[in-house]
């Protein structure tokens, strides 16, 4: 089964600039902690970090789709990144996202299959 993996923290950019080499080493050691254990129950599909929301662009809703600037929701937290994960079921997907680095927020949330 596949699961979006979002991680998200308030002021998370800030955080990260002024985060010290110990921090940001054990928030690397986090992710790698992460990725090896997907990967013993299964398979990470594709992930990445996202930019900063500012740059996010949302079309919304309506007949002439008006482009507003930032993120799809107005919240303090910031979307980071996120993973597409294939794990075998739900509770190994949230066991898994536990291992991410504990200054985030996780959703893990299944995908539905759909054929484009």
């Amino acid at each position: 089964m596949r699961f979006l993996v979002l991680m998200a923290e308030a002021d998370h950019f800030a955080k990260w600039e002024a985060a010290d080499a110990e921090l940001r080493d054990r928030v690397i050691a986090d992710f790698q902690a992460f990725d090896a254990a997907v990967r013993a129950r299964g398979a990470i599909v594709t992930g990445d970090a996202l930019d900063r929301p500012e740059s996010a662009r949302t079309v919304r809703p309506g007949a002439d789709r008006p482009v507003t600037d930032g993120p799809f929701a107005e919240t303090v937290e910031q979307l980071g990144g996120f993973y597409l994960i294939d794990v075998p079921d739900h509770a190994t997907a949230v066991e898994v996202a536990a291992l991410l680095p504990r200054e985030y927020s996780v959703e893990v949330r299944p995908t539905l299959e759909v054929e484009l």
